[in-house]
């Protein structure tokens, strides 16, 4: 007998696009949702129990929906996915028959569901029937997808942070595409962290074909997943089949939120999408299906982010690109027109008498997420607003191959300071081979660059770290820096050219010191913020905190920026109170894991460090360690030195690294 399906009019099959039918009985027809009474009646004479199957993802879903226990879930799916009887269903799960009827009734009641025990599962059905004509939920067939696996065989690895409805999506594309014939590995349960995660990222990344990324407002400004996204556009750019093909679902997060710098010039030609609700999931599901299977091209997808549709808070007057965060978010740089950026004084005026100085050198140098970009921000307006011409340039922009070659970067370096000022490239006018890149950079500068404008010239370098990476070049651009500085102190055409040099002192190699420029200029190191600091921006965010609570969150992270404006940013919000916070900060599930875990992962890349900060985290007195030792993890912001000691920099640190490097990392 061939199979036989009920028609909803207008929308195809239920057997194609909701469920699968057995053969046993005649073709039924509901032409709208409200006869789903007589059809429910129908399908309940004909015991629903003997044809109908639904398929696994929806009951997934279901399961999540009503909270079932992962015991409750197995025998729901067995039961309505399987349309196994309850010995087999026992046999599986190596219990009773009679447990899995407990934990069935247990499923009944979660449904809300009562009465006899065949007619409570014939209720479910139709409920579970109702919910699909309710959701239109949009799944591909298996048979289908059986069919073309063959043709669409591949490896996909979905990243999304652990939270709601991020989960739920990403356990629903998962198993969407794993229908169509891909294999899938969610980061989530692919990935343990502390466990090579570097490694295994690495390893998933290279195996796979298409990179998933879930955006939130929270996910999007994590180190770990900037860390994947970087990976993965490095392996596009060095590898001749450009994989992994990345795409991007923006979780109730809409284009026009602002993305940290990183972020953003990351994202500029990946495909991305908005998830908003589940009734988006359908289209999201057949899209990205779609794109997968190169029915519709991933590189002139529409969704790619577009300049001109980003929020005028992210350019400054003269259109130059500014690393920004909206001012509620506890990431990135700290908005120009923000309220919530806090000054350091006298750092702040000190940077902008300098600035404005003929031939001016600021070298802003600080761990992570200490305030560096905010800071470099606010000097290039500060000089902009004063008459400068300011161009603004992230590292991060280049591609991996630009960094191979010294001829290259520079080329590369010096046509984007003249795209910036929207000037001609003229690079094959000024570059001579017999005079070598240096002197060919040098040239473009002086002879071309710097006698076009009318006014000085402020260029803010961001993100040199990247530079560091690669010392075939290093030493011979911060040699021309250096070089270019000096040349202000003699030469009027070079005094038009000011520098704003910043980096993380997480990164180090052993520049020659006298060719560097980090030993010339006006030195910027960042303090951490003091009691009455971060009291008058508990104020900023609503909070009336007296000088006790401040001292309690203190106590946990110091005055650290980022760890303090992530502490009350969700207080504030309500999303938590301080003394939950502070119990669940040094944990897996606190606001800081990522942050923790991004330095778990470079303390484990260095293991010299991992034993060195485990000495200091284990003892409750300061530790003398050797210099170079003490230096990194002082220059990572893991520790404070005093004197010739090191101590944890707060005591979240000590928390989290006593407990995870105690049995060696």
């Amino acid at each position: 007998m061939s199979n036989q399906v009920c028609e909803v009019k207008g929308r195809g099959t239920l057997c194609d696009r909701l469920y699968k039918v057995k053969p046993c009985f005649s073709q039924t027809s509901w032409q709208n949702s409200a006869d789903s009474k007589s059809a429910s009646f129908h399908l309940l004479n004909l015991s629903l129990k003997t044809f109908l199957m639904f398929s696994r993802q929806f009951l997934v879903q279901m399961a999540h929906s009503r909270e079932l226990s992962p015991e409750q879930e197995e025998v729901f799916l067995l039961r309505f996915a399987e349309n196994l009887d309850y010995e087999q269903i026992a046999a599986q799960l190596q219990t009773s028959p009679g447990a899995c009827l407990k934990r069935m009734g247990q499923v009944y009641n979660k449904f809300g569901i009562s009465g006899l025990n065949r007619g409570k599962e014939n209720r479910l059905r139709i409920f579970l029937i109702q919910e699909l004509e309710n959701q239109r939920i949009v799944e591909p067939d298996k048979n289908v997808a059986q069919e073309q696996s063959i043709s669409h065989s591949g490896k996909v690895l979905i990243s999304y942070r652990s939270q709601e409805p991020d989960n739920t999506l990403a356990r629903q594309l998962s198993t969407a595409i794993s229908d169509f014939g891909y294999e899938v590995f969610p980061a989530e349960e692919s990935i343990k962290v502390g466990k090579n995660w570097p490694q295994r990222i690495q390893s998933l990344l290279e195996e796979s074909d298409f990179l998933l990324l879930l955006l939130s407002p929270q996910s999007a400004f994590s180190d770990m997943l900037i860390e994947e996204l970087r990976q993965a556009k490095e392996m596009q750019d060095s590898g001749a089949d450009r994989k992994p093909k990345i795409l991007a679902i923006r979780v109730n997060f809409p284009f026009n939120s602002p993305l940290s710098y990183d972020l953003r010039s990351y994202l500029q030609t990946v495909p991305q999408r908005e998830w908003n609700s589940e009734a988006d999931t359908p289209n999201m599901v057949q899209e990205i299906l779609n794109l997968m299977a190169g029915t519709e091209n991933l590189i002139d997808s529409s969704a790619i982010l577009d300049r001109a549709s980003l929020p005028t808070a992210w350019e400054s007057y003269d259109g130059r690109p500014l690393p920004v965060a909206s001012p509620e978010l506890p990431e990135g740089q700290v908005d120009l027109a923000s309220n919530f950026y806090v000054e350091r004084p006298p750092i702040e005026t000190r940077c902008y008498e300098m600035i404005l100085q003929p031939g001016a050198l600021i070298r802003v140098k600080a761990p992570r997420q200490m305030g560096k970009t905010s800071l470099m921000a606010r000097i290039v307006q500060y000089a902009g607003d004063r008459g400068c011409r300011t161009v603004t340039l992230s590292f991060h922009l280049a591609e991996k191959a630009i960094f191979k070659d010294l001829e290259l970067f520079l080329r590369w370096f010096c046509a984007y300071v003249g795209l910036e000022l929207q000037l001609p490239n003229k690079l094959d006018d000024y570059w001579d081979d017999i005079f070598g890149s240096k002197v060919n950079c040098k040239a473009y500068f002086e002879k071309y660059l710097l006698p076009e404008l009318d006014r000085p010239l402020v260029l803010g370098l961001d993100e040199v770290d990247r530079v560091f990476l690669h010392p075939e070049i290093a030493d011979d651009f911060f040699g021309l820096l250096r070089a270019w500085h000096e040349e202000s102190k003699k030469r009027d055409i070079w005094k038009k050219l000011r520098l704003v040099v910043v980096h993380s002192t997480e990164v180090y190699i052993p520049l020659d010191i006298n060719q560097s420029p980090f030993n010339v200029g006006l030195p910027i190191e960042l303090p951490e913020f003091y009691s009455e600091q971060v009291q008058e921006l508990a104020r900023r965010y609503g909070l009336d905190w007296d000088i006790t609570s401040v001292k309690q969150l203190m106590e946990m992270m110091g005055g650290h920026p980022f760890l303090v404006r992530v502490a009350l940013y969700h207080i504030a919000r309500k999303d938590t109170t301080l003394a939950e916070l502070l119990r669940s900060a040094p944990t897996e599930s606190g606001l800081y894991a990522d942050h923790l875990r991004r330095h778990l992962w470079n303390l484990q890349q260095h293991p010299e460090l991992a034993i060195a900060m485990r000495e200091v985290v284990s003892s409750s007195h300061s530790v003398k360690l050797e210099a170079i030792l003490a230096f990194k993890l002082h220059s990572m912001g893991l520790v404070n030195l005093q004197g010739n000691e090191v101590k944890p920099r707060c005591n979240l640190y000590r928390l989290y690294f006593r407990e995870r490097l105690e049995n060696g990392g």
